[in-house]
């Protein structure tokens, strides 16, 4: 079976940091917070966690979804539809035009769904009884209609895969689109993640586990691979990447963003929620992306890390990277958490990183990790402290570790016919 190459033709993006690729692209380079004081939680009690990335002013009537879909479709699903349209109309494609309805794929997951639906609903069945709950309880809370609602927007009638993986998802679905097209079982597939999980439910289970920081200044919330790091910061938005096969954007004359090289899929088999500590199984999943890539320290490599602020995973992630790449050529790369600036958007952060790490592949500036401080010992490589770096990366590479000891790792290179 030939083997095709697969590049990004189209982005889009809802987040605390830009609704669309341009804010986006400004944000990061600016090194600019998005994380605020969380709103709408008050009437929940004290939770002890102040600091959240809202999506604020998101209108998706106003961004081109009609109201009636607006009306029928939870807000993961919303952020995920918005975002899909920003990439189609950047990527040029059209099902029935330029590609045909049967090679236009759909593999665009969700860790959590529909949990704002689900909590209305859980309400009105206790309030008001079972025969009150909506009729479109279950499409508006399923996961898989994110995927679902955007094949139906675009008629993409060709492979639809939703993936769910925790906080590695929409790096998970990237990665298997890139195989899909690879392998020939698809000529483009709309891919990513999209996420509205801040509400007290889930802010109080994760609180409650210790995972979110509680601190208090948004400024200082978030802050990987820093001495300081106390948590992560839970965030909501998409990311939609379009994933094509070389030869077929080529022959439309589609501007190509970057390439996709590589992908590494490995589980730790270790806990439900904690990393395995030697950051093995992490270091496989890096290793299997940058081999698929052809990278052989050969190259400048940026990494966009998961990142997430808790100090087991920055340590873990740190331990990971030396190993898959050594110890002498981990101190030569380049490593950032843009999380500090967007937060962790749990199933849509992978996407978003990654589309962080095309525009930093394409416009030559590394995004950098912000609100860093003082060095941890257990994490002394380059994060690119607070300033962004322009410098030309010949390849990207984002990582996502999930609960359930997902580790997805997908490579990207700098583009060249």
């Amino acid at each position: 079976m030939t083997e095709k190459r697969v590049v990004i033709t189209g982005m889009g993006v809802v987040s605390c940091i830009g609704k669309n690729i341009s804010e986006f692209k400004e944000s990061l380079e600016n090194g600019r917070c998005g994380l605020s004081l969380l709103e709408g939680m008050e009437q929940f009690g004290p939770l002890n966690v102040h600091v959240g990335g809202q999506v604020k002013d998101f209108n998706p009537v106003e961004l081109g979804m009609d109201a009636g879909s607006v009306r029928r479709s939870d807000r993961f699903s919303q952020f995920g539809i918005c975002a899909a349209m920003q990439a189609m109309e950047q990527s040029g494609l059209k099902a029935g035009d330029n590609i045909s309805a049967s090679r236009l794929g759909v593999y665009v997951g969700s860790g959590i769904g529909g949990m704002q639906t689900f909590i209305d609903q859980t309400l009105v069945m206790n309030n008001e009884g079972a025969k009150r709950v909506s009729p479109l309880f279950i499409p508006e809370m399923i996961g898989n209609l994110g995927a679902g609602n955007i094949a139906i927007k675009f008629n993409a009638q060709g492979p639809c895969l939703p993936v769910v993986s925790a906080c590695a998802t929409s790096t998970h679905a990237v990665g298997e689109a890139f195989r899909a097209i690879k392998y020939g079982m698809a000529d483009a597939i709309i891919t990513g993640g999209a996420e509205a999980a801040v509400n007290p439910l889930a802010i109080g289970g994760f609180a409650n586990m210790k995972a979110l920081t509680t601190a208090e200044n948004p400024e200082e919330a978030c802050l990987p691979f820093d001495r300081r790091r106390g948590g992560f910061v839970m965030a909501e938005g998409a990311g939609i990447m379009i994933l094509e096969e070389y030869e077929h954007a080529a022959k439309r004359g589609a501007h190509i963003i970057a390439e996709v090289a590589g992908y590494g899929n490995t589980c730790d088999a270790y806990h439900y929620t904690a990393p395995r500590p030697d950051g093995t199984t992490t270091a496989a999943s890096l290793s299997l992306a940058l081999q698929e890539a052809g990278y052989r320290n050969d190259g400048l490599l940026y990494i966009n890390a998961h990142g997430t602020g808790t100090h087991m995973n920055d340590s873990c992630e740190t331990k990971a990277i030396k190993i898959a790449l050594g110890e002498e050529q981990a101190r030569k790369v380049m490593i950032s958490s843009t999380k500090s600036m967007h937060g962790h958007m749990l199933g849509a952060t992978g996407a978003v990183e990654l589309i962080a790490s095309a525009i930093a592949l394409e416009s030559g500036v590394l995004p950098p990790t912000i609100g860093y401080r003082e060095p941890d010992p257990e994490c002394d490589l380059d994060y690119i402290p607070n300033t962004a770096r322009r410098i030309q990366a010949g390849y990207a590479l984002s990582c996502s570790l999930g609960f359930g000891g997902h580790n997805a790792s997908v490579a990207l290179r700098r583009f060249n016919a």
